[in-house]
């Protein structure tokens, strides 16, 4: 008889090899998305440069609707033209006699900016003021970059990212889209930081140098290498680290304190030397334009006029920027942030506080301060680490209000930058 057979077991699932973890190779996450494997510093610089090409089509819309050139707003507007004038005519050309005691001389501007406008149109087929565009587009391109490597070395690369992209998005970051010297003067500023928090000292000097010759309140940025180097000779003597033990970096720290000064320095006395009065002769220059430094009184005359009779917009909210701009100086003291970035900002503030004259332009005059927004920075980073929602609502308004209030300044407020 046949005996039935039995039937066979059913043969086992097969699993996924493993991986050298253990674990099997399906159940493991895939590569993450593109945007992920990018750099960080590259997502800032992206993040960067999405936000500002978004101003300034923002400002092409206004510039359609006014029936106005986009390219002569950006590149010829206030100051901008005082600017392509040295570039192209040199010092001495340009003299407004405005009212009596008000004369504007073009001996006021720093002459990197216009040195390197004047290049660019040497080299490239290009307009005067497609050239003084395209040099400060690079340089707010190369100043994010600078902010986010030193932001990120001193706190975190979220930090980094998020502070980068709260200052393309302030209320006055319209500016950076125009042919003005702040972006210029943020990116010799941050990079000369970067060199001097990581011991760069000739670098740190040579930046802060140029720093000092491309705006008045340049200086701020040798003020602050000379703040680190102070500190760093300070640690080491603390720490009984002789000089002559490390004699070659001595050294460099030395040349940069002294390098750091001298653009400022070496400008203001060829302004006073060429008007017959070396000490004076630049000071005489900014009386000229009605700015002086009278610790804050002229600041303080005019916002007692603000609150009283003026209903400008624009005068109210550059009121508003500089309290905002003192609150986050304060946050940054009670965060104990480094030394070169509290003097950094602080030389910036207090120029601003305390110069007279031009109210209207402070929080343009402010916008290299980059500083004050890590407090901002180092909240929206914790906050995106549990829920990325509120960061990102934050930062929408920011870039929000930045656009619209960009195209107000260019296209339709009266008052100059």
């Amino acid at each position: 008889m046949n005996q039935p057979r039995t039937p066979l077991p059913p043969a086992p699932a097969r699993t996924p090899a493993p991986d050298a973890r253990g674990a099997p190779a399906a159940l493991l996450p895939g590569p993450p998305p593109w945007w992920r494997r990018l750099p960080p510093a590259a997502v800032a610089v992206g993040l960067f440069l999405a936000v500002r090409l978004a101003g300034v089509l923002a400002v092409g819309i206004g510039a359609a609707a006014t029936d106005r050139s986009l390219l002569r707003m950006l590149g010829r507007s206030w100051d901008c033209v005082w600017y392509l004038s040295v570039a192209v005519y040199g010092y001495g050309h340009r003299t407004v006699h405005y009212r009596p005691g008000v004369v504007f001389s073009d001996l006021a501007f720093f002459p990197v900016y216009p040195a390197l406008v004047r290049a660019v149109a040497t080299v490239l087929p290009v307009s005067w003021g497609a050239a003084g565009l395209l040099v400060s587009w690079t340089a707010a391109t190369v100043a994010a970059w600078g902010i986010y490597a030193l932001v990120s070395r001193l706190y975190d690369r979220r930090t980094g990212v998020l502070v980068v992209v709260v200052w393309a998005a302030l209320p006055h970051s319209v500016v950076l889209s125009l042919g003005y010297t702040e972006p210029l003067l943020t990116a010799f500023a941050a990079w000369a930081l970067y060199a001097a928090v990581t011991g760069r000292w000739v670098w740190a000097g040579v930046l802060a140098a140029l720093a000092g010759a491309s705006r008045p309140n340049g200086f701020a940025v040798a003020a602050a290498v000379i703040a680190a180097a102070a500190l760093e000779l300070w640690r080491r003597s603390r720490d009984g680290v002789a000089a002559r033990g490390r004699p070659p970096s001595v050294h460099r720290l030395w040349t940069g304190v002294l390098l750091a000064p001298a653009g400022w320095v070496g400008y203001v006395l060829w302004v006073g030397w060429r008007r017959g009065d070396p000490l004076g002769g630049y000071f005489g220059v900014q009386r000229g334009w009605g700015s002086r430094f009278d610790f804050g009184q002229g600041a303080a005359t005019f916002v007692g006029v603000l609150l009283t009779r003026t209903s400008k917009f624009v005068f109210p909210m550059a009121l508003l920027i500089v309290l905002l701009a003192v609150l986050l100086f304060v946050l940054l003291l009670v965060e104990r942030s480094p030394l070169p970035l509290v003097v950094y900002a602080g030389v910036l503030l207090l120029v601003a506080l305390g110069g007279a004259g031009f109210f209207e332009s402070k929080p343009r005059f402010l916008l290299p301060a980059f500083p004050l927004l890590i407090p901002l920075g180092r909240a929206l980073a914790r906050t995106t680490r549990a829920r990325s929602g509120p960061a990102i609502v934050v930062i929408a308004f920011l870039t929000g209000l930045s656009l619209s209030y960009g195209v107000f300044l260019i296209g339709f407020g009266r008052a100059p930058l």
